[in-house]
Protein backbone atom coordinates (compact mmCIF):
# COMPACT_ATOMS: atom_id res chain seq x y z
CA UNK A 1 0.00 0.00 0.00
CA UNK A 2 1.36 3.43 -0.95
CA UNK A 3 2.35 5.77 1.85
CA UNK A 4 0.06 8.76 2.32
CA UNK A 5 1.82 12.12 2.09
CA UNK A 6 0.96 14.43 5.03
CA UNK A 7 0.84 17.35 2.58
CA UNK A 8 -0.76 16.18 -0.68
CA UNK A 9 1.24 16.45 -3.90
CA UNK A 10 0.83 19.84 -5.54
CA UNK A 11 -0.43 21.66 -2.45
CA UNK A 12 1.46 24.48 -0.77
CA UNK A 13 1.82 24.92 2.97
CA UNK A 14 -0.62 27.85 3.16
CA UNK A 15 -3.94 28.00 1.28
CA UNK A 16 -6.47 30.85 1.59
CA UNK A 17 -10.00 29.63 2.36
CA UNK A 18 -12.77 32.06 1.43
CA UNK A 19 -16.26 32.09 2.95
CA UNK A 20 -18.82 33.57 0.55
CA UNK A 21 -22.52 34.06 -0.04
CA UNK A 22 -23.36 32.26 -3.27
CA UNK A 23 -20.58 29.69 -3.56
CA UNK A 24 -21.54 28.44 -7.03
CA UNK A 25 -21.61 32.01 -8.38
CA UNK A 26 -18.26 32.73 -6.73
CA UNK A 27 -16.72 29.68 -8.39
CA UNK A 28 -18.02 30.86 -11.77
CA UNK A 29 -16.65 34.36 -11.10
CA UNK A 30 -13.14 33.11 -10.20
CA UNK A 31 -13.12 30.94 -13.33
CA UNK A 32 -14.06 33.90 -15.55
CA UNK A 33 -12.01 36.55 -13.75
CA UNK A 34 -8.80 34.67 -12.98
CA UNK A 35 -8.87 31.51 -15.08
CA UNK A 36 -9.46 29.31 -12.02
CA UNK A 37 -9.78 25.59 -12.65
CA UNK A 38 -12.22 23.72 -10.44
CA UNK A 39 -10.64 20.67 -8.79
CA UNK A 40 -13.63 19.56 -6.76
CA UNK A 41 -16.82 20.67 -5.12
CA UNK A 42 -18.83 19.19 -2.24
CA UNK A 43 -22.40 20.48 -2.32
CA UNK A 44 -24.78 20.17 0.61
CA UNK A 45 -28.25 18.70 -0.01
CA UNK A 46 -29.61 22.28 -0.27
CA UNK A 47 -27.05 23.14 -2.96
CA UNK A 48 -24.80 25.30 -0.78
CA UNK A 49 -21.10 24.60 -1.22
CA UNK A 50 -19.59 22.87 1.82
CA UNK A 51 -16.14 22.88 0.21
CA UNK A 52 -14.63 23.62 -3.18
CA UNK A 53 -11.07 23.58 -4.44
CA UNK A 54 -9.99 25.91 -7.22
CA UNK A 55 -6.54 26.26 -8.70
CA UNK A 56 -5.28 29.57 -10.03
CA UNK A 57 -1.84 29.24 -11.60
CA UNK A 58 0.18 26.99 -9.28
CA UNK A 59 -1.86 27.70 -6.13
CA UNK A 60 -5.04 26.38 -4.61
CA UNK A 61 -7.91 28.42 -3.22
CA UNK A 62 -10.49 26.79 -0.94
CA UNK A 63 -14.02 28.17 -0.86
CA UNK A 64 -17.29 27.48 0.95
CA UNK A 65 -20.68 29.06 1.38
CA UNK A 66 -21.35 30.78 4.66
CA UNK A 67 -22.82 28.71 7.48
CA UNK A 68 -23.36 31.30 10.25
CA UNK A 69 -24.58 28.72 12.76
CA UNK A 70 -21.19 27.00 12.49
CA UNK A 71 -19.14 30.20 12.61
CA UNK A 72 -18.48 30.40 8.85
CA UNK A 73 -19.50 33.96 7.96
CA UNK A 74 -19.15 35.72 4.62
CA UNK A 75 -17.45 39.06 4.13
CA UNK A 76 -20.78 40.86 3.94
CA UNK A 77 -21.42 39.96 7.60
CA UNK A 78 -20.29 42.92 9.76
CA UNK A 79 -17.45 42.14 12.13
CA UNK A 80 -16.61 38.74 10.64
CA UNK A 81 -13.41 37.55 9.06
CA UNK A 82 -14.38 35.87 5.75
CA UNK A 83 -10.95 34.33 5.17
CA UNK A 84 -9.41 31.40 6.99
CA UNK A 85 -5.74 30.65 6.46
CA UNK A 86 -5.38 26.92 5.88
CA UNK A 87 -2.06 25.43 6.96
CA UNK A 88 -0.93 21.99 5.72
CA UNK A 89 1.62 20.52 8.14
CA UNK A 90 3.48 17.25 8.68
CA UNK A 91 2.27 16.80 12.31
CA UNK A 92 -0.97 18.66 12.98
CA UNK A 93 -1.20 17.54 16.61
CA UNK A 94 2.21 19.03 17.46
CA UNK A 95 1.65 22.30 15.56
CA UNK A 96 -1.88 22.69 16.96
CA UNK A 97 -0.64 22.30 20.54
CA UNK A 98 2.30 24.63 19.84
CA UNK A 99 -0.12 27.32 18.61
CA UNK A 100 -2.41 26.88 21.64
CA UNK A 101 0.60 27.15 23.96
CA UNK A 102 1.56 30.37 22.15
CA UNK A 103 -1.88 31.88 22.79
CA UNK A 104 -4.24 30.67 20.05
CA UNK A 105 -7.79 29.72 21.06
CA UNK A 106 -9.36 26.48 19.86
CA UNK A 107 -12.37 27.09 17.61
CA UNK A 108 -12.74 23.47 16.44
CA UNK A 109 -10.78 20.69 18.16
CA UNK A 110 -8.66 18.37 16.06
CA UNK A 111 -10.53 15.39 14.62
CA UNK A 112 -10.09 12.81 11.88
CA UNK A 113 -12.33 14.03 9.06
CA UNK A 114 -14.26 12.12 6.41
CA UNK A 115 -12.09 13.48 3.58
CA UNK A 116 -8.94 11.88 5.02
CA UNK A 117 -7.33 14.74 6.96
CA UNK A 118 -6.80 15.27 10.66
CA UNK A 119 -8.17 18.82 10.95
CA UNK A 120 -8.93 21.56 13.47
CA UNK A 121 -9.38 25.34 13.70
CA UNK A 122 -7.80 28.04 15.84
CA UNK A 123 -8.17 31.79 16.28
CA UNK A 124 -4.92 33.68 16.81
CA UNK A 125 -4.62 36.52 19.37
CA UNK A 126 -5.18 39.02 16.53
CA UNK A 127 -8.56 37.58 15.47
CA UNK A 128 -7.45 35.60 12.41
CA UNK A 129 -8.80 32.10 11.89
CA UNK A 130 -6.46 29.26 10.99
CA UNK A 131 -7.38 25.75 9.94
CA UNK A 132 -4.62 23.16 10.29
CA UNK A 133 -4.43 19.69 8.81
CA UNK A 134 -2.30 16.68 8.09
CA UNK A 135 -3.43 14.39 5.30
CA UNK A 136 -3.80 10.86 6.73
CA UNK A 137 -5.74 8.89 4.13
CA UNK A 138 -6.38 9.09 0.39
CA UNK A 139 -10.15 8.81 -0.05
CA UNK A 140 -11.81 8.11 -3.41
CA UNK A 141 -14.46 10.58 -4.58
CA UNK A 142 -17.14 7.90 -4.18
CA UNK A 143 -16.09 7.06 -0.60
CA UNK A 144 -15.78 10.76 0.26
CA UNK A 145 -19.33 11.38 -0.97
CA UNK A 146 -20.62 8.43 1.08
CA UNK A 147 -18.78 9.57 4.21
CA UNK A 148 -19.85 13.19 3.69
CA UNK A 149 -23.51 12.19 3.38
CA UNK A 150 -23.21 10.14 6.58
CA UNK A 151 -21.69 13.15 8.38
CA UNK A 152 -24.47 15.46 7.14
CA UNK A 153 -27.10 12.95 8.30
CA UNK A 154 -25.49 12.95 11.77
CA UNK A 155 -25.43 16.78 11.80
CA UNK A 156 -29.12 16.81 10.89
CA UNK A 157 -29.93 14.72 13.99
CA UNK A 158 -28.39 17.30 16.36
Amino acid sequence: MAQVKPIPEGYHTIIPHLVVRGGAAAIDFYKKAFGAVEHGRMPMPDGKIMHAQLKIGDSYLFLCDEFPGNGWNAGQTPGCAPVTIHLNVEDVDAVFQQAVAAGAKVKMPLADMFWGDRYGKLVDPFGHEWSLSTHKEDVSPEEMKKRGQAMMAQMGKR
